[in-house]
């Protein structure tokens, strides 16, 4: 049986991370782990479809007499374990300051409290994501098709939960289930996106949806579509700027074909439909139909001519 020679591997292994922390701050004390677990919000998340969607995404021999005593008992194991990855979020973010696990514990509870508060609200939003897919898509067979084999729900359970997080100022968890479902379906949505009701991604993959980006209620895109930035401004120091609002505004009942990129903080107004492969950086008025690239002047004029999917 083959032998290696690893404990000069390990030694450089540990010299290198040790450089690392030393670089970024970070504790070299002995002890815990200081990050949240993608592992653990993997499983928390998976229990929350089951909470939201018992009879579809819970356990598969739930029998609906049972219903209630499931969605108790799975919450209760959900939210205890948010609870533990909250907490460790803010012990990160707060590393440099005075060490206050009291403070911590609070703005972790006060945090899930309201994030479970808002699980009802969640839910009725996703209903309505089911709805505009199965009314969308000539192909769906029933709800309960589109619930459980359509990539674009799942990536919007994903995102309904995580923008409550990012709500909470528990970004860093928001992004980590976000990413969860990137790379799942290929569907990239940023926890910060704002979305209203009945929003339909139809097949899914290559969608890019930028953190400030706002979307209105009803609105449909096709696989490849990006809500992007144009530019990204820098500080004197020369690092990107954060937090600026970067990406579009599509206003409601908008619908985008396969391909379109929209960039920057533009405005595609109500009803108005964009074509595949359109590249826009301006605005559009309500009801244009956008068929090719235009120019800002012919951007701004609503168009007559029919678009074919």
């Amino acid at each position: 049986m083959a032998a290696f020679d690893i404990d000069d591997i390990v030694q450089s292994l540990q010299t290198v991370r040790q450089q690392w922390r030393a670089k970024q701050g970070r504790s070299q004390e002995p002890g815990g782990r200081e990050l949240p677990a993608r592992e653990a919000l993997a499983n928390i998340i998976k229990t929350l479809k089951g909470v939201l969607f018992p009879m579809r995404l819970g356990p598969h021999d739930l029998r609906q007499e049972s219903e209630n005593f499931f969605v108790g008992h799975a919450l209760d194991s959900a939210l205890h374990g948010l609870f533990a990855q909250a907490q460790l979020e803010l012990q990160y973010r707060a590393r440099h300051l005075p060490r206050d696990d009291g403070g911590i514990e609070a703005r972790a509870g006060t945090a899930v409290r309201a994030f479970a508060a808002r699980l009802p609200d969640i839910r009725a939003l996703l209903d309505s994501d089911v709805l505009a897919a199965f009314h969308g898509d000539p192909a769906a067979g029933s709800v309960d098709e589109v619930l459980l084999c359509y990539p674009g729900i799942l990536a919007m359970i994903h995102h309904r939960l995580a923008h409550e997080l990012y709500r909470l100022d528990l970004r860093l968890l928001a992004r980590i289930v976000s990413e969860l479902a990137h790379a799942e379906t290929g569907i990239d949505i940023h926890p910060g996106a704002q979305i209203g009701s009945g929003f339909f991604i139809d097949h899914g993959t290559g969608v890019v949806i930028g953190e400030t980006t706002i979307i209105g209620e009803r609105v449909r895109v096709y696989q490849a579509v990006t809500l992007g930035a144009k530019r990204f401004p820098r500080n004197h120091e020369g690092h990107l700027e954060k937090g600026l609002a970067r990406h579009p505004i599509v206003e409601d009942e908008v619908v985008i074909y396969a391909g379109a990129t929209i960039l920057g903080r533009v405005t595609l107004g109500r009803g108005a439909v964009i074509g595949g492969n359109v590249w826009l950086t301006h605005d559009v008025e309500p009801g244009a139909n956008i068929t090719q690239a235009v120019s800002r002047s012919d951007a701004l004029q609503p168009q007559s001519s029919q678009l074919t999917s």
